[in-house]
């Protein structure tokens, strides 16, 4: 596996797990029944935590990625016919 497919597995996958760590822990004004700022929207979360699931994100696509890396090269999957 080269370099560039390896950097092309990682933002992929990372993109994925962000995308699923997205709703964890994620509150809105309704839920909460607070007020809602001025600007926002009721489904608006009220502390995303953007920055912790973007380091969660990345910690579970290094590690996903450093699997397939290795599976692809112990010679288990093949993308080559």
């Amino acid at each position: 596996m080269t370099w560039f497919s390896t950097i092309l597995v990682f933002v992929v996958v990372w993109w994925l797990v962000f995308f699923m760590t997205l709703p964890f822990g994620a509150r809105s004004f309704h839920e909460a029944g607070e007020n809602v700022e001025t600007g926002n929207v009721e489904s608006a979360p009220m502390k995303p935590r953007l920055w912790l699931k973007a380091g969660a994100a990345t910690v579970i696509a290094a590690v996903i990625t450093i699997g397939v890396y290795f599976l692809i090269d112990s010679g288990l999957l093949s993308f080559r016919v």
